[in-house]
C-alpha cells in the first residue's frame, strides 16, 4: 500500500492526533454514552420484548455507555431469514462493485477513527495509541482485500482444457449467510476482518458483537451500511450468548460461522455445528493461545525487555496474541529479571483516557476476580511474584478494574497456569539451559497462535523457526515479541488449538475460506 504503515512510533511521533483524540471523547460523550440502541434487521429497526441490557464502562463503573436490545431466539430466526434473502441479489452482485463497497467503508472508517477510538477507550478500557492503532489496522484490512479481490480477478480462472473442444473455468462462489461472532478484545478490527471476508466474497451477514463492546460493533455495522451494504446483506444483534448458540449451529439457513473467542465456545460451537446441520459446513474458529517467547543467551537484552513488556502488558494481556509465557537462558536470567522488573515498573497504569497511561483496567469484574485468584494460587504453589501482583485501589482506581502488570516466577512448569489461558497481563517467567530444552516447552501447549524468539544468532533464530508449533511468529521484535500482526504483512493464523482453517486473516489465503469452487466447462466443438 503507499501509505505508510502505522506503528506505535509513529503514532508517538504525530502530535496532531492527541488533540483530535480528546475532542472526540467529548463529542462521544455527548451524541452516544447512555443512549437507547436498537438492533437491525434488514431495514429494521427493531426494540426487543426481552427488554435491555446496561453496558458500564470498565474505567469507572459509573460511566453507562448505553443500553442495548436483549435479542431473542425469534430476532435470530429473522435475521438469518432476511440474510437469506438478501443472498441472492448480493451474491450476484458483480465482485468489482463490492470492492469498490469495500473501499468506501475504509474511507469512511478512516473520516470517524477518533470517535470510534474514543469508543473503544470508553467500552473496553483501551489506550488512545492500542484504539487508534486498532482503526488504522480495519482501514489497512479493507483495502488489502480489495487489492487482493482485484489482483484475483474476483478468484475465477480460467483452466484446462480437459479434453478437445472444453474451454474450462474455475469460478468461487460465496455460500450463503454467515454469522459472525466477536469477542471484547478488538471490538472494531477482528469483527471488521470476519464481515469483510465475508461480504467481500459474496456472502450475507448476521453479526453479534460480545456484549462488552456493542457500540464499537454499531459503529462497524454503520460504516458498512454507509458505504453502500444494502439492508439484509449485514444484520446487527445483540445480547447474551446463550440465546443464539443453539439457533445459530442448527438453522440450516446458517451456511457458515466466524468467531473469535475463547476455546471452550469456539469448540462448543464447532461440535454442535457439525452434528446438527445437515452436511460439512465451513466454520472459521480464532480461539486464542498460550503465548511463549524465548531469550538465549545471545539476545539484546534491552530489546527484548522491551519486546516482553510491550507484548505481556499492552492492553492488560487481553490479547489472544500476548506473552505469558517466558523463558529466559540460564546464564542471563538474573540480569534480565533485574530489566524487566525496571522497565515493568515504569509503566503508568490508570485511566486510558489519559495520554500517558499505558495499562488501562482489565475488562470488567470477572476479570478482576481472576487476576486476583491466579495470583493467589501462583503463591500457594510456590510461585514468587517478582513485580505486582496488587489491584490498584483509591482515588484514581476506585470505581474501574485496575490492576498491576505482574511478573511471576518459580512456579512449577507443570502448574494449570503455565497451561491456561489467563487473559490478564500475568507474566510467568522461567529459566532454561539449551535452546531445544526452550523450544521444547513452548511446544508442550494444546494452543499454537504467536510465539517469539530474541536471539542475534541466525542459527537460532533458524532452529526457532523450524520447530516452534506456532502460526504467527517473530525474531528480534522489540514492538511485541508475540504482538502486533498488521494486514498484508503477517497472516494472524492459530494452528492446533488456537484455530480451525490453517488460513489466518490478514493474509493472502483467508478469502478463500469464504467460497467454494465451481468448476464450470462448456464443450464448444
Amino acid at each position: 500500500m503507499a501509505r505508510e504503515k502505522i506503528t506505535y512510533v509513529s503514532l508517538f511521533a504525530d502530535e496532531s492526533i492527541h488533540p483530535m483524540y480528546e475532542k472526540a471523547l467529548e463529542t462521544v460523550r455527548e451524541k452516544y454514552l447512555g443512549r437507547h440502541y436498537p438492533i437491525f434487521i434488514g431495514q429494521e429497526e427493531v426494540v426487543s420484548e426481552d427488554g435491555e441490557f446496561e453496558e458500564r464502562s470498565p474505567i469507572d463503573t459509573s460511566i453507562v455507555v448505553g443500553y442495548f436490545q436483549r435479542a431473542n431466539v425469534k430476532h435470530v430466526r429473522k435475521a438469518i431469514d432476511v440474510a437469506e434473502e438478501a443472498f441472492q441479489k448480493w451474491s450476484r452482485t458483480s465482485w468489482k462493485s463490492r470492492v469498490e463497497i469495500m473501499r468506501r467503508a475504509a474511507e469512511i472508517i478512516d473520516q470517524r477513527k477518533f470517535e470510534i477510538a474514543a469508543i473503544i477507550t470508553f467500552e473496553v478500557g483501551k489506550n488512545r495509541l492500542e484504539a487508534l492503532a486498532e482503526c488504522w489496522e480495519a482501514i489497512d484490512a479493507l483495502k488489502y482485500y480489495a487489492d487482493l479481490m482485484e489482483a484475483n480477478n474476483g478468484y475465477e480462472r480460467e483452466l484446462g482444457p480437459g479434453g478437445p473442444g472444453e474451454r474450462c473455468r474455475m469460478a468461487a462462489r460465496p455460500y450463503g449467510v454467515w454469522f459472525v461472532i466477536s469477542p471484547f478484545n478488538f471490538p472494531f478490527m477482528l469483527p471488521n476482518g470476519m464481515i469483510q471476508g465475508a461480504l467481500i466474497t459474496g456472502n450475507t451477514v448476521v453479526f453479534k458483537p460480545t456484549s462488552e463492546a456493542p457500540l464499537a460493533g454499531l459503529l462497524l455495522y454503520q460504516a458498512f451500511r454507509d458505504a453502500g451494504v444494502p439492508p439484509g446483506v449485514i444484520n446487527y444483534l445483540t445480547g447474551p450468548g446463550e440465546v443464539f448458540e443453539d439457533e445459530v449451529t442448527s438453522n440450516p439457513k446458517v451456511a457458515g460461522i466466524a468467531f473469535t473467542g475463547s476455546r471452550d465456545v469456539g469448540m462448543t460451537l464447532f461440535r454442535k455445528f457439525m452434528t446438527r446441520q445437515p452436511y460439512p459446513k465451513p466454520i472459521i474458529l480464532e480461539m486464542g493461545s498460550k503465548n511463549p517467547a524465548l531469550v538465549t543467551a545471545k539476545a539484546d537484552i534491552k530489546k527484548a525487555v522491551m519486546g516482553v513488556v510491550r507484548a505481556a502488558f499492552g492492553f492488560c494481556g487481553q490479547k489472544c496474541s500476548a506473552t505469558s509465557r517466558l523463558y529466559v537462558h540460564r546464564s542471563i536470567m538474573d540480569k534480565f529479571l533485574e530489566e524487566l522488573v525496571k522497565e515493568t515498573s515504569s509503566l503508568k497504569v490508570g485511566d486510558p483516557r489519559n495520554r500517558d497511561v499505558f495499562m488501562g483496567p482489565v475488562v470488567n469484574r470477572r476479570a478482576l476476580e481472576n487476576y486476583m485468584l491466579y495470583v493467589e494460587q501462583a503463591k500457594k504453589s510456590g510461585g514468587r511474584v517478582l513485580y505486582g501482583g496488587e489491584v490498584l485501589r483509591g482515588d484514581n482506581y476506585g470505581r474501574g478494574f485496575y490492576v498491576q502488570p505482574t511478573i511471576i516466577t518459580g512456579l512449577p512448569r507443570s502448574h494449570e497456569i503455565w497451561k491456561k489461558e489467563l487473559f490478564l497481563p500475568i507474566l510467568l517467567v522461567d529459566a532454561f539451559d539449551t535452546l531445544e530444552e526452550a523450544v521444547r516447552e513452548a511446544n508442550d501447549t494444546e494452543y499454537g497462535l504467536t510465539a517469539g524468539i530474541f536471539s542475534e544468532d541466525e542459527d537460532e533464530v533458524r532452529y526457532f523457526f523450524e520447530n516452534i508449533e506456532f502460526g504467527v511468529t517473530y525474531a528480534n521484535r522489540r514492538g511485541g515479541a508475540t504482538t502486533g500482526a498488521w494486514p498484508g504483512a503477517q497472516t494472524f493464523v492459530g494452528w492446533k488449538a488456537s484455530g480451525a482453517t490453517g488460513k489466518g486473516i490478514g493474509g493472502p489465503h483467508y478469502l478463500l475460506t469464504f467460497l467454494r469452487e465451481q468448476s464450470r466447462t462448456v464443450v464448444v466443438e
